[in-house]
């Protein structure tokens, strides 16, 4: 019996057979993988050994835009904090109230982007290690990234807080979605169209 027929004859979900030039019997991992066990267990054993190397090498990929992510976020603050300390730090303040200062632009981006200051977050997670970025996506970490930068220039041309906050929360809002739209956009298409 073809798989063709086999696939027909069973109602088989997760397996598809194609004839033609460029045809072929694919089928979703965990079924590949029962069929690897089926041919032999020398092979099965070798695709077991590649598929968790596959799986490392992504891992790993991911990690480097992960990091590389948090490098430019950290970058990006830097930026953002001369900003403050040039533009709406007065020399007369307490070192108290630029701390206030400094926190209270940090928790303004934390609301725009994530709708919660810090301390918020940290009192709903207690038990989570780090911070809010600490357990960010990919995407999470690149808009702030990009919000201090957008509100550092929005320092220097002398807008108000509230105003600052209605601009970067438009902006948070464009870039996640466009984001999204790439990430999504990147998967591949099953023959139904969904994905």
């Amino acid at each position: 019996m073809s798989p063709k027929k086999w696939i027909e004859a069973t109602g088989a979900v997760g397996i598809v057979s194609k004839a033609g030039r460029y045809g072929g019997t694919y089928a979703h991992s965990d079924i590949a993988m029962s069929f690897a066990t089926w041919i032999s267990p020398e092979f099965q054993l070798y695709i077991m050994k590649d598929y968790r190397r596959l799986k490392a090498d992504e891992n790993s990929r991911l990690s480097l835009n992960w990091n590389l992510n948090r490098e430019i976020s950290k970058l990006n603050y830097r930026i953002h904090t001369d900003a403050i300390k040039d533009n709406l730090i007065p020399p007369e303040l307490t070192p108290a109230q630029i701390s206030y200062t400094y926190a209270n632009e940090a928790d303004m981006l934390k609301v725009v982007l994530f709708g919660k200051t810090a301390k918020q977050w940290k009192d709903e997670n207690p038990a989570a290690k780090g911070n809010m970025r600490d357990i960010a996506t990919l995407n999470q970490l690149l808009v702030p990234a990009n919000l201090e930068s957008y509100n550092a220039v929005l320092i220097h041309q002398g807008k108000k807080q509230k105003e600052r906050m209605e601009l970067l929360r438009q902006l948070a809002v464009q870039q996640l979605q466009t984001l999204e739209a790439v990430s999504l956009n990147s998967l591949p298409v099953l023959e139904s169209g969904k994905q």
